[in-house]
């Protein structure tokens, strides 16, 4: 783990500082840093449930989107460093609460960390499915480290187009990246497969966040996956961009609209894509981003 950390190149920036000493872009160190953890109940329906998601909100990030709800923990770094000893803790902690599944949110850059202590926990203390939720900007190999420990991936495809993701994102040749990890993911884990309760317990979800004034990217993203994985994944197709921060693109600072949401809708219907979620009515709202506060951390 050590050395992973000394030369760190575990997501597509390929950093190579030594966390011990600085940071790279991402803003972490050799330390995992947690703003929050709680029972969420906003996720996809198959990992809600009715209790709740167990999600670990992780502080920094290796992308940066100018958009981010999340800005005070992913930018701003917001946190408390704890020990790997206490990351364990939360798991169980959540587990205890009556948590479906534990959800790493952001996680890329503690993935040494976090295989490590899964590793310890998973079959024996530890007896839910875990959640990797990311970006996608990801390295195929640090993906592969998470082998055998994660049940389910909770995937954002952000963008067709890699003028946008330079644009909005700062982050290069994103399409090819992020695919080629959701490959990685999808090898892992298969054709999805739902429990007796109707929840996920193993599987892909691709989740397409429709931005303002760019449903034609939202509709490539849509055929690139169906065409794919067909059936054997879910699409998760959101309309709940929310406007938080000023930014300097005018169609960043507004909602996505019900037509352009529809049209959305309308072609993921029309290619073919049964399994998929869509969302109903108002959900662009800053109610659902977690109160990042370290209360509990």
């Amino acid at each position: 783990m050590s050395e992973l950390l000394k030369n760190c190149n575990l997501c597509p920036r390929k950093c190579g500082v030594n966390r011990y000493e600085t940071k790279g872009v991402c803003g972490a160190t050799n330390k995992v840093k947690v703003a929050h953890y709680s029972l969420h109940k906003w996720e996809e329906p198959i990992i809600s449930g009715d209790k709740g998601s167990g999600t670990i909100f992780f502080s920094n990030c290796n992308m940066k989107c100018i958009y981010c709800q999340n800005k005070k923990i992913s930018l701003d770094g917001y946190g408390k460093l704890i020990s790997n000893k206490r990351l364990g803790e939360i798991m169980l902690t959540l587990q205890a609460e009556g948590a479906h599944n534990i959800n790493l949110v952001t996680p890329t850059h503690y993935v040494p960390q976090i295989a490590s202590i899964i590793r310890k926990l998973k079959g024996k203390e530890l007896k839910i499915p875990v959640v990797y939720n990311t970006s996608s900007y990801e390295s195929v190999g640090t993906v592969m480290m998470m082998r055998n420990l994660v049940d389910i991936y909770l995937a954002d495809l952000k963008y067709f187009d890699d003028d946008l993701a330079k644009k909005y994102s700062k982050c290069d040749n994103y399409f090819e990246t992020a695919t080629m990890a959701i490959d990685e993911m999808y090898r892992q884990v298969g054709k999805f497969e739902l429990g007796d309760d109707g929840l996920l317990k193993k599987g892909l979800i691709v989740r397409v966040l429709i931005l303002p004034g760019h449903t034609r990217d939202a509709k490539e993203i849509i055929n690139y996956l169906y065409k794919t994985y067909k059936d054997d994944i879910f699409i998760s197709i959101m309309n709940q961009y929310t406007p938080v921060n000023e930014c300097e693109y005018d169609n960043l600072n507004r909602k996505v609209t019900d037509d352009e949401y529809d049209e959305v809708l309308d072609f993921a219907i029309t290619i073919g894509v049964k399994n998929a979620f869509m969302q109903e009515g108002e959900t662009a709202s800053e109610s659902f981003i977690p109160k990042f506060d370290c209360s509990k951390v």
